[in-house]
């Protein structure tokens, strides 16, 4: 039985429409000076922190926590800047599947799993109308290794429900390799759903749990049973 569900965000919950990939990129200009800086990055599936080290490195700028911080306030503030002028929405099925969670005769507590730093994270599901829905989650914040930010939220999720709680317990839902590997690190089983950038058969060759076109493709009841 899942006494838990863990969303990662971009391409799984929403789309930006861009918001994300244009705020790093205005970031980098408006921090350092770099124009076009992001253009050799590959964004899908990373995590903030290691996009900002990244940058860093092939740009030849300190990777300091300082510099870090930095580069970060100015990137949230582009990003909420943005969201509004860009064309993003919500993915397919996803209200309702949060919904049908809830309405579960045990429901599973809902939180995140994601690459973004917390703030991101907020200002993001915030512009959609769906940050409230998540009650806890692991971010960038907590490591830029997406495998150890699923020990991170593990951990939490734990802590709330007061007991060790087994990966197998768990589901992680996601649209890249990325999720999938990093839920298996902690056990966890997993939804891919091809609503973001990855292709289908990418995520289908890592045997996820369920792999679905959209969450109107599976229901809460059946992988919670």
């Amino acid at each position: 039985m899942a006494r838990a569900v863990l969303f990662d965000i971009d391409g799984t919950l929403i789309r930006t429409g861009g918001a994300g990939v244009d705020a790093f990129d205005r970031a980098g200009e408006t921090a350092f000076g770099i124009r076009n800086g992001t253009r050799h990055m590959k964004f899908a599936g990373r995590t903030d922190t290691a996009l900002v080290r990244e940058f860093f490195v092939y740009h030849g700028i300190e990777p300091t926590p300082e510099n870090a911080a930095h580069f970060l306030d100015i990137y949230v503030f582009w990003l909420d800047h943005l969201l509004p002028q860009c064309h993003g929405n919500v993915c397919p099925g996803v209200r309702q599947f949060l919904r049908d969670l809830r309405a579960l005769e045990r429901p599973p507590l809902i939180g995140l799993l994601t690459g973004n730093i917390r703030l991101g994270a907020q200002i993001k599901l915030g512009h959609y109308g769906l940050w409230h829905e998540f009650e806890l989650g692991g971010f960038a914040d907590d490591h830029e290794d997406r495998d150890q930010i699923a020990h991170a939220a593990k951990k939490r999720v734990s802590h709330r429900l007061k007991v060790e709680l087994p990966g197998e317990e768990i589901i992680v839902v996601g649209d890249t390799p990325h999720d999938i590997r990093c839920a298996r690190a902690i056990g966890a089983r997993v939804i891919a759903v091809a609503t973001g950038g990855a292709v289908f058969d990418d995520n289908q060759e890592l045997s996820p749990d369920w792999c679905v076109k959209d969450l109107r493709e599976v229901s809460a009841a059946e992988i919670c049973r």
